[in-house]
């Protein structure tokens, strides 16, 4: 004669250990992973056929938004203080080129502001930053 629980024992194995671990694996990720805001000004690049991509990370970038906002290294700054503000960060610098990204919806007016406080600043050249079609 078989008992009802020895036929039982042997039919499936006991997975609430397993779940527990995979619980605690689930909060332990969840714990000391960290969510990255991404703080990138929203901007439509123009297009153009000759466009490249930007190589030198230690190049100035200046930002120039749709509704005309001027970013100087991601932080906004006034068109009176552009000047200033590009002269000191020029001489820290070893090369004197900026990189102008600027949105196709800018005022032209705003972007030969930006150009001429660049070179008002010292700059050796502006480089327009586009994206392929």
């Amino acid at each position: 004669m078989q008992f009802e629980g020895m036929r039982r024992s042997g039919q499936a194995p006991n997975l609430t250990p397993l779940i527990d671990i995979v619980f605690l694996l689930l909060v332990f990720f969840l714990l000391t992973s960290h969510f990255v805001k991404d703080e990138r000004i929203d901007i439509d690049l123009p297009q153009a056929s000759s466009s490249d991509t930007p190589g030198d990370d230690k190049v100035l970038e200046i930002t120039l938004s749709a509704d005309n906002r001027i970013y100087l290294q991601g932080n906004q700054v006034t068109e009176q203080r552009l000047p200033m503000l590009l002269r000191e960060k020029l001489v820290l610098q070893k090369n004197k080129q900026i990189r102008l990204r600027g949105d196709q919806g800018a005022n032209l007016k705003h972007i030969v502001t930006i150009m001429d406080a660049a070179r008002q600043a010292g700059a050796s050249g502006i480089d327009l930053v586009t994206e392929q079609p």
